[in-house]
């Protein structure tokens, strides 16, 4: 989220979808932090597909959320884990 500012972030995320929405979520990890990804979303069913070498993991999850401002808290959790990227 470095790339834009929170207020800027939320604007486009109201401008874009009509609250509450189902919103898809798609970060790249490590194998190894599946578990702290899929601790963001412990209601819902993530996809996951690996890399082809194994070393990363894409890590999908669909999930009904309120608000933008529910979509940036999302984010800001997701930034404590260690080499994430978000999509």
């Amino acid at each position: 989220m470095s790339q834009f500012t929170t207020e800027e972030f939320k604007k486009k995320l109201d401008d874009v979808h009509d609250f509450p929405t189902l919103y898809m979520f798609k970060f790249i990890v490590t194998e190894d932090k599946k578990g702290e990804v899929k601790s963001l979303f412990p209601s819902s069913e993530l996809e996951y597909k690996p890399s082809s070498k194994g070393k990363y993991t894409s890590v999908t999850a669909k999930v009904m959320m309120q608000s933008s401002n529910h979509v940036i808290e999302v984010y800001k959790k997701a930034q404590n884990i260690e080499g994430i990227i978000a999509l």
